[in-house]
């Protein structure tokens, strides 16, 4: 993992600003409107600095190797890699969206995964993010959804969240979106999060294995469905799970951090023993890119991953949905004036080489 450079060595900044979905003209009837509620698409200061001409050697900056963003950005290395001509892109492990949108301010990566939340959050400069101010992050294009996944160990005194008050939990890791909302979860259900639980800051993968040696009582994760981490461990002989049901939190999340959060359910058959839905909350995944990005660089990205769709949905099963419609669906951050152009041009009709969902 990269070690992050301290914001005091941060020289310059550039002040780019997204364009306004509404005000383009041009077929895209699809994308909405920046929902926010802070300073505004895509104008605060960045600290990116230009692209060196020659060669480039691009980082996507991930999550941990037992969720999602780590597989599908792998995916998406090798595509780019292979599509844009004089690029090496590689996949970086990550803590997840925090890290990866710190990474971002302070010029460490190109592109990275993020939870809408936490992208959000850093648009505007709350939550994790105050000790950096305002991130300025563009969209590069939506992926899916995530879930938020609360396992404990099959405990008849665990039926749920509130009955975690005692209990040893994971909360995902330090710098992870997992980390944000699980506070949150905890505290609509009447828990502190400080002293109501003892924590521990474990990946997905870390937490798998500490409830299989009976180290934790329950953990947090968001990510896609299936999780491999989640899977191994609903498929390990002898170890007994649960899945706790957050949908009655969703309200409250929506009312004090925004849409962001939408109700959803894991669907029955998903994991082994999940022979009924399960409602919980659901939060959705951009690409994520810094607002002083080259628009030019943007267009070639989306280009690349487009004109190859199915390779794309090849990578993992939460990229089968992946298209031109998709990618520039509703986001929490507004998209850059690159991913904006490239969804103008294609998303009326898909031109030759793209394909839509």
């Amino acid at each position: 993992m990269r070690v992050f450079v301290s914001l005091a060595l941060v020289l310059s900044a550039l002040t780019v600003a997204c364009e306004d979905p509404q005000q383009l003209e041009g077929p895209i009837s699809n994308l909405p409107p920046y929902e926010g509620s802070g300073p505004g698409p895509c104008t605060l200061e960045s600290a990116r600095a230009a692209r060196p001409a020659g060669k480039q050697w691009l980082v996507i900056a991930t999550g941990g190797t037992g969720g999602v963003f780590f597989p599908y950005g792998g995916g998406l290395a090798r595509v780019l890699s292979e599509r844009l001509a004089d690029t090496r892109v590689t996949a970086e492990v990550t803590g997840g969206s925090v890290d990866n949108n710190k990474l971002i301010f302070v010029n460490e990566v190109d592109l990275a995964f993020s939870t809408s939340d936490s992208a959000y959050d850093a648009l505007q400069g709350t939550g994790p993010y105050a000790d950096t101010g305002p991130i300025a992050l563009c969209a590069v294009a939506s992926l899916y959804q995530s879930f938020l996944h609360v396992v404990s160990l099959d405990d008849p005194a665990i039926r749920g969240v509130a009955d975690l008050r005692g209990r040893r939990v994971s909360i995902g890791s330090a710098g992870s979106s997992t980390e944000s909302v699980a506070e949150r979860v905890l505290r609509a259900a009447g828990l502190d999060p400080q002293r109501d639980v003892t924590r521990d800051n474990l990946s997905v993968a870390e937490s798998v294995n500490a409830m299989k040696d009976g180290k934790i009582d329950a953990f947090f994760w968001i990510g896609g469905l299936p999780t491999a981490a989640v899977t191994d461990l609903v498929t390990t002989p002898g170890v007994r799970v649960r899945f706790l049901a957050t949908d009655a939190y969703v309200t409250r999340l929506r009312e004090e951090h925004g849409n962001v959060y939408v109700p959803a359910e894991i669907p029955a058959g998903t994991y082994t023993g999940v022979d009924a839905p399960v409602p919980g909350i659901g939060v959705g995944n951009v690409l994520a890119v810094a607002a002083s990005a080259s628009p030019e660089w943007v267009e070639a990205v989306l280009s690349a991953l487009l004109a190859n769709v199915e390779e794309v949905r090849a990578i993992h099963p939460e990229a089968r949905g992946f298209g031109v419609e998709s990618a520039s669906a509703a986001s929490a951050i507004p998209y850059h004036p690159g991913a904006l152009a490239f969804y103008r041009k294609h998303s009326a009709g898909a031109a030759p080489g793209v394909e839509s969902p």
